[in-house]
């Protein structure tokens, strides 16, 4: 038996090209999958309301630990996209609900962190964060904004306990919450 060089590198070649296929077959595949799962899109007729974490428009704050604003903006942030689909303007709401379905569900009516400790944050895309104290809030409104045809505008929302409050670090309360987008004055989710 001889050694046939040519065909030695054509049987390389041909592996080394079935191993790049699969491998970016499958790069491809299973960025694709996490995204779907991170992408949940709320529609209405006139806004595309995307939120980009695995849980969609619900919040949770779960740590227990008491820190300054400026530690609390530095913390896990909710985002989401509102894109407008007209060819004119369109003005919304921004509304940090109780999910109340998600307390009832879990049995945890009595492990809630009071709202007067809690604070949050909203920040439209380069703007600056506007904080508040989560009871302050009027009819749970956090953000009244409108977006230009066929734009979008980003959205970053965070939570934390307000530094001073009399909850002991590692509490076991904590807070279940909705955001949700209202175009004039409907819902524009599902």
């Amino acid at each position: 038996m001889y050694y046939n060089a040519k065909k030695e590198r054509l049987k390389n070649i041909i592996y080394i090209t079935i191993i790049l296929l699969v491998a970016l077959f499958s790069t491809h595949h299973i960025y694709y999958k996490f995204k779907e799962e991170r992408n949940i899109d709320y529609n209405s007729e006139n806004l595309d309301v995307i939120f980009h974490e695995k849980t969609g428009a619900e919040v949770t704050l779960s740590r227990v630990t008491p820190v300054t604003d400026s530690v609390g903006l530095s913390s896990k942030a909710y985002t989401f996209t509102i894109k407008n689909n007209l060819t004119e303007e369109v003005n919304y709401k921004i509304k940090l609900v109780n999910d109340v379905k998600k307390t009832i569900a879990d049995e945890c009516g009595d492990y809630q962190i009071p709202l007067e400790y809690i604070k949050v944050s909203i920040k439209e895309d380069k703007n600056e964060n506007i904080i508040y104290n989560l009871e302050d809030l009027e009819d749970d409104l956090l953000y009244v904004s409108e977006v230009p045809a066929l734009e979008e505008k980003k959205y970053s929302i965070r939570l934390w306990v307000a530094q001073g409050s009399n909850i002991p670090t590692g509490s076991l309360l904590h807070y279940h919450g909705l955001i949700q987008v209202l175009e004039n004055d409907s819902l524009a989710m599902k």
